[in-house]
């Protein structure tokens, strides 16, 4: 019988080594959005044999994570039914791409129903682009970079574990302005990104913050994702800075990026102010997502 267990920050050494063994671009093959969003998605962690494997949601809508890992695929995919059958419900599995999609219809002919789920893809940037801003279609970045660059008295430094607090001030006053209280999306968001700060040191992430006149008005958290991309969890700014947005996120990726080929923003959440904004730069290519349920 498969064993879940709540999500731990000492889990991350062995999470982290079975998830390079598959090597997904996917956002929920990330130790770090696997821990911090856990409260929001009721999710536990498991683990079989070198598969890892996730639970979430509730008894009679339970779902699971398409297992990463290595081994027999569909040793672990039984198993994950009969632990679905326990919990009175059949097999549905997320964040499936169109590849893990194609091996699990290999390993199980007509016996899944798939669903596209559109919110959930994944934006995924050329590392270059977002670096040089290049090309007609991204003028209107420069335009807001230059103006940035060009009237206030910034600096951007790096995000260490010695700032924490001063960025969770910032992240609280950042809640207060946009009121995520009142914004659902928002007030997730603002609970898994409390999480994120307070065991910024322990998940071992990157981050930069951007000062005008010594206070901060912006900063961004991310890490490596896999052999080719980097992922950006959390990248906050007043919007009263012309150009801040556009400032860090460039500063960012040319600190953390180098040497990989994309840069994985994350989904959107069906959030169509989001959606517009991550659009506007331009992916090279959108992660499509799907999820896959035992008919």
């Amino acid at each position: 019988m498969l064993e879940f267990k709540k999500i731990e920050l000492s889990d991350k050494e062995w999470i982290d080594r079975i998830l390079s063994l598959s090597d997904y671009r996917g956002t929920e093959y990330c130790f770090t959005n696997l821990f911090i969003w856990d409260g929001t998605y009721n999710s536990r962690v498991g683990r079989f044999k070198d598969f890892l494997l996730l639970r979430a949601g509730t008894p009679g809508e339970r779902y699971y994570l398409y297992p990463a890992g290595r081994g027999d695929r569909r040793e672990v995919i039984e198993e994950l039914m009969k632990d679905a059958s326990r919990e009175d419900g059949n097999l549905t599995l997320i964040g499936l791409t169109r590849e893990t999609k194609a091996e699990l219809e290999k390993l199980f002919p007509h016996m899944f129903k798939f669903k596209m789920e559109r919110d959930s893809f994944d934006y995924v940037y050329d590392t270059d682009k977002l670096m040089t801003l290049s090309g007609k279609k991204l003028q209107p970045k420069r335009n807001h970079l230059n103006y940035f660059i060009g009237n206030y008295s910034w600096k951007i430094e790096d995000f260490t574990p010695d700032k924490v607090d001063e960025v969770v001030e910032f992240s609280h006053e950042w809640c207060r302005r946009y009121e995520c209280n009142k914004i659902d999306t928002l007030a997730m968001e603002s609970c898994a990104v409390e999480k994120c700060l307070k065991n910024y040191g322990g998940l071992d992430l990157k981050g930069a913050i951007l000062r005008v006149d010594g206070e901060i008005i912006g900063y961004t958290i991310g890490e490596v994702l896999n052999s080719d991309t980097v992922i950006v969890h959390v990248e906050k700014a007043f919007q009263d800075y012309r150009g801040a947005y556009q400032f860090i996120n460039r500063e960012f990726v040319k600190k953390i990026a180098p040497g990989y080929k994309y840069v994985n923003r994350e989904d959107d959440i069906g959030d169509e102010g989001l959606r517009k904004a991550k659009e506007s730069y331009y992916p090279i290519f959108m992660l499509e997502k799907f999820t896959a349920t035992l008919i």
